[in-house]
């Protein structure tokens, strides 16, 4: 989808599970915030993938091929949320060339990411940013404002060493196989893999559009609602703050992949069990 992509960017302007559950994901969402005010710029060894959960369009071989200088384009929806690879200092580039909008992440040792084709940008040139923390909107719908010369809805991503040269993200930090399948099937126990895959799914089956980082918010709560509303029957307000009638309508979900307890709204390890069963179908990779 990306034609070229050459442009590097460089230069320019008595808790019950349930609460204990919310309250972590809330914490969790504070965390990250607090994080964005005090950001300590990240090295190479401290970055990570935050596209794992979506699927490869243009390997780095065919960007060389048509005479890039090498990224690995992922697809996505425009208006995808795209979290910083780790912290780090931004550069804002609009109309960078082929590569339109164009955001930089400078790092603590050197390296820089880049994202290319973006829709918008969210944070101004020269802030301070947490990993995890979104930096832009994907874009890449043809001729639309800073794409660029993409053909298509997705975000190029590459890294730049300290030395200049662009380099690989999947031979740098990983993430060309997928998202790993989650061990709350064996432990009943929700974790950042869990909730990776549930983001993913809702990606694929309910719309959501926000980052596949683990860390469930308002937005990954609403998309599984209107999931399970879809099929679940659900019935209460897509508001991303799930109480019983959520859970209770997950459980039926569960239900269908093992989960043999009652739909009572109260989820405990079997139910999680269960949900898990259902997330993770290779098709939620």
């Amino acid at each position: 989808m990306c034609d070229g992509c050459g442009q590097s960017g460089t230069t320019t302007s008595a808790i019950d599970r349930r609460g204990v559950f919310r309250l972590g994901a809330g914490l969790g969402g504070l965390w990250l915030a607090s994080r964005a005010l005090t950001a300590t710029p990240a090295h190479a060894a401290d970055l990570y993938n935050p596209f794992t959960g979506y699927a490869i369009t243009g390997t780095w071989q065919e960007h060389l091929d048509r005479g890039s200088l090498g990224g690995i384009d992922y697809g996505m929806g425009v208006g995808t949320a795209l979290p910083a690879s780790g912290a780090g200092t931004i550069t804002n580039t609009p109309d960078n060339g082929t590569g339109g909008h164009t955001v930089t992440i400078s790092h603590g040792d050197g390296w820089r990411t880049q994202y290319l084709h973006l829709s918008s940008f969210s944070c101004s040139n020269g802030q301070s940013v947490a990993r995890g923390q979104t930096v832009g909107l994907s874009g890449g719908a043809a001729g639309a404002p800073g794409s660029g010369s993409s053909t298509g809805p997705h975000c190029h991503v590459h890294l730049i060493d300290p030395s200049g040269v662009r380099r690989n993200p999947l031979e740098v930090i990983g993430g060309g196989a997928g998202l790993p399948k989650t061990s709350t099937a064996q432990d009943g126990v929700p974790g950042t893999v869990f909730w990776k895959r549930v983001q993913n799914a809702m990606r694929i089956e309910a719309g959501y559009t926000g980052p596949i980082d683990g860390v469930p918010g308002v937005n990954t709560y609403a998309a599984l609602q209107r999931h399970l509303r879809d099929h679940f029957g659900y019935a209460g307000p897509i508001d991303g703050k799930p109480g019983t009638n959520t859970w209770a309508a997950l459980q039926r979900l569960a239900a269908r992949h093992g989960y043999t307890g009652p739909v009572d709204g109260v989820m405990g390890a079997n139910s999680w069990r269960g949900v898990a069963g259902w997330v993770n179908a290779d098709a939620y990779d």
